[in-house]
């Protein structure tokens, strides 16, 4: 029996359907034969795969270099999704079991309906991007309107959507950083209104910062790179010591793509008033993830249903999840797998 010999006991059914599904910690999954779930408990229910996004942390649980890797296998990956509640209304939510397969279990109630207009491919890549993005402007750096935005990195998928988001909440100005020079370009028609390349010179990219934290001060600093790139942002915020007042500035990091340490001396904070904060499932509050769910990512998902947001992707069917899980993408581009 399909229980007995996937270990398992009353949360599948007898019937299978497909999914992707890693076997060891480390390999590429397969589209394979799984057992459908059954709910186990009342508050449980069935979500017919529509589609859903890869993400690095699919990938880091899937490697077993994540402490939440799964523990239990074969297992079904993917976090998170679209589909449809046996009423056919369509929502997103995360999942009780792994989302890229055709059925997965929810939590009663843990949902958010998508409004008319917001296709799937759209509604599954918003998310991820929306907590990076959002919860960093919203709940860590608190930006008010008029306020001189800086983010650092901004070429990447939950960067762009950061730009976005800062140009809809009001920011004055907004400064972009990042690698990939044509992205940069198109950042400009995003919102961006000025753009700074990490390939120029060290010098050069402090010397810019500089001139214009001088005409207008930086209120706060979105980062998803940390390492160098952020030693060189506080180089070009810092105080200049005794008799001196600077603007103040708080620093929210979300990612570490440019390395996981800097370089920061005790007079650099003491000179400035730069404050470090960061952004991440651990630094929320519990109110600040129910008011994410219940307020924010509807908002988003409302203003990218009325064409306000978008973002590029790569989509793949559920089929080629071997192919897809090892496609080199551009890194302004996430990955949706389609599953229907």
């Amino acid at each position: 029996m399909l229980r007995e010999k996937f270990g398992v006991a009353s949360t599948f059914a007898e019937k299978e359907m497909k999914a992707a599904l890693i076997y060891k910690l480390g390999n590429t999954p397969v589209y394979s034969d799984y057992p459908n779930p059954v709910p186990a408990k009342e508050d449980q229910l069935i979500l017919n795969m529509k589609a859903a996004s890869v993400k690095n942390l699919d990938k880091m649980r899937a490697s077993g270099k994540h402490y939440a890797s799964y523990t239990e296998l074969p297992a079904v990956v993917g976090m998170d999704g679209v589909g449809t509640l046996e009423d056919g209304t369509l929502v997103y939510a995360q999942g009780l079991s792994g989302m890229l397969a055709e059925q997965t279990l929810i939590t009663k109630g843990q949902y958010v309906v998508l409004p008319e207009g917001l296709d799937v491919i759209q509604a599954a890549a918003l998310p991820n991007a929306v907590i990076g993005a959002a919860m960093a402007l919203r709940f860590r750096a608190k930006m008010q309107k008029g306020a001189v935005v800086l983010i650092n990195g901004a070429t990447g998928v939950t960067g762009q959507l950061a730009v976005q988001l800062a140009k809809h909440d009001g920011a004055s100005r907004i400064i972009a950083t990042g690698r990939n020079e044509k992205m940069l370009e198109q950042l400009k028609q995003l919102g961006a209104d000025e753009v700074i390349s990490l390939l120029d010179s060290d010098e050069q990219i402090v010397s810019k910062l500089k001139a214009l934290h001088q005409e207008t001060p930086i209120h706060c600093v979105i980062d998803y790179l940390w390492g160098k790139p952020v030693e060189l942002i506080i180089s070009a915020l810092k105080g200049g010591g005794i008799k001196t007042f600077t603007p103040q500035v708080k620093i929210v990091t979300v990612g570490s793509m440019a390395g996981e340490t800097i370089s920061l001396d005790s007079g650099t904070l003491r000179s400035s008033a730069i404050e470090l904060l960061g952004s991440g499932l651990g630094s929320l509050s519990k109110a600040d993830l129910q008011s994410f769910f219940t307020e924010t990512l509807p908002e988003i998902f409302e203003l990218a249903a009325a064409g306000v947001f978008r973002l590029e992707t790569q989509v793949l069917p559920l089929s080629e999840i071997g192919k897809a899980w090892n496609m080199e993408l551009n890194g302004g581009t996430r990955l949706v797998i389609s599953v229907d």
